[in-house]
């Protein structure tokens, strides 16, 4: 049962104009002061366990003071599973074409400017490029600076917005080994995959810097807080920059009812934008990519309740080169909320079913790929036509079979839950998700089923 406690914050929501159509007014030159001061005197450490209560009072005269300008803007909050969730929410009615938010560059912590204030670590880039995470190196970078601003406590200027920030986190690097058993087996590997990036990151990585000290070095805690703001809140900018722009970072996913979108101007800066007419007090949303409610709980941690549909759990033992032509991915492979199935797992299905046939499914499996990639419409729906009872039939086993498999999830999680009370707090959250998976299947049996009788 959530909890809400709408916390609504003062916010001093001051609406901003634009000089030129396109980039605010700011306090250039203040706010770069600002950044460039230190905060205190005496080093304070910021508390990262998960039960720290998160600073949000301070946070907005720290964005007021480094030049962040809001306009119908506001945090709201509500408890999630015996946690803080903070939001943004629009303070008044703000119609479609609205700027709500806008962040100078000064103030946006970037991959970038964290490898110029750092220097080229080139053993570090070497070994991410050698086990092939290169793609990760911004990444990398960021958590970096977001280390050494945790170090300096109340030094650092960023120590206030730092303060703010959840400590507690329900994705892949925060679950535990048992809550990967409660999980169906795509999500499961997904979070396990989380795992590891955590561990390439910062394990070998830690002792590449030098001038690192060694009680950050071996403070995994403290890489773990870094890495999951990183990972949570970071964002790709046109540019080819890996950012997390403040205040920015507190609007949510909105997989359908988005209503917000980020741009960063020539200079860098941030500036959010409604794309729909926002009602007072409706949350603000940003869309964080079609990536379905798989990859959102391994990677964020929160449940995509609102996403339209989900991967359909079809996991061949091996992946052909001529699978993924016919449209195997789990962003393709889809079961809807309607009951409707994509056409990829037609096809994925029929090219399964067609390779348990021996040498002469193998000839038909190379018929159905080649019509797929000349564009033989008719030759692909005359093999369907041919096979429709028994893929239809092998579509309903698999459904079943992975109904069945859910309701063993279940009674794992609550067995879990029972002998160990209080030691698996996302086990609550896990539920909803196979729920969630749950109801979309049984969508899909309904729909599908009688259509040959079963």
């Amino acid at each position: 049962v959530l909890l809400l406690l709408l916390l609504l914050i003062a916010t001093q929501c001051r609406a901003f104009t634009t000089d030129d159509g396109r980039r605010p007014k700011t306090r250039r030159s203040g706010t770069a002061r600002y950044i460039a001061t230190v905060s205190g005197t005496q080093t304070i450490s910021i508390d990262i366990s998960e039960d720290a209560q998160r600073d949000l009072d301070r946070l907005h005269e720290w964005s007021y003071n480094c030049g962040i300008e809001q306009a119908d803007f506001q945090l709201a909050g509500q408890e999630i599973d015996g946690h803080l969730d903070v939001s943004s929410t629009a303070a008044s009615y703000t119609p479609a074409g609205s700027p709500v938010l806008y962040v100078p560059q000064e103030v946006i912590l970037s991959a970038t400017s964290a490898r110029e204030e750092f220097g080229h670590l080139e053993a570090v880039e070497n070994l991410l490029q050698s086990n092939g995470n290169g793609e990760y190196i911004p990444h990398f970078y960021l958590m970096l600076k977001i280390l050494v601003e945790l170090e300096r406590g109340t030094e650092s200027p960023y120590y206030s917005y730092l303060n703010s920030l959840p400590r507690y986190f329900s994705n892949g690097v925060a679950m535990t080994l048992f809550c990967y058993t409660c999980l169906p087996p795509l999500v499961a590997k997904l979070c396990k995959q989380e795992r590891t990036l955590f561990n390439t990151l910062s394990v070998a990585p830690s002792l590449l810097v030098p001038w690192l000290s060694d009680e950050v070095k071996g403070d995994e805690k403290m890489w773990r807080f870094a890495y999951q703001i990183v990972q949570t809140r970071g964002m790709h900018t046109p540019s080819g920059d890996y950012c997390i722009p403040p205040m920015a970072d507190y609007m949510n996913h909105g997989s359908v009812d988005h209503n917000v979108e980020l741009a960063f101007d020539g200079y860098g800066n941030c500036l959010a934008t409604t794309t729909a007419d926002v009602p007072a007090g409706c949350e603000l949303k940003l869309n964080y990519g079609e990536h379905g409610p798989s990859l959102f709980l391994s990677r964020y941690g929160f449940l995509d309740d609102g996403s339209p549909s989900t991967f359909c759990k079809l996991i061949p033992r091996k992946v052909t080169e001529e699978m993924e032509d016919l449209g195997y991915s789990h962003d393709r492979m889809l079961f809807y909320s309607t009951g409707d199935v994509s056409e990829e797992v037609f096809d994925v299905l029929l090219y399964i079913l067609l390779g348990e046939d021996g040498a002469v499914g193998a000839g038909l499996q190379s018929q159905l790929h080649g019509a797929h990639v000349s564009g033989d419409h008719d030759a692909k729906r005359s093999m369907h036509e041919r096979y429709y009872h028994r893929t239809m039939t092998r579509l309903i086993e698999h459904v079943d079979e992975f109904l069945a498999s859910l309701d063993e999830l279940e009674r794992i999680a609550n067995y879990g839950a029972q002998e160990a009370t209080g030691r698996y707090p996302r086990l609550p959250l896990i539920l909803r998700h196979n729920e969630f998976v749950r109801r979309i299947f049984l969508k899909v049996r309904a729909r599908q089923a009688p259509l040959v009788g079963l």
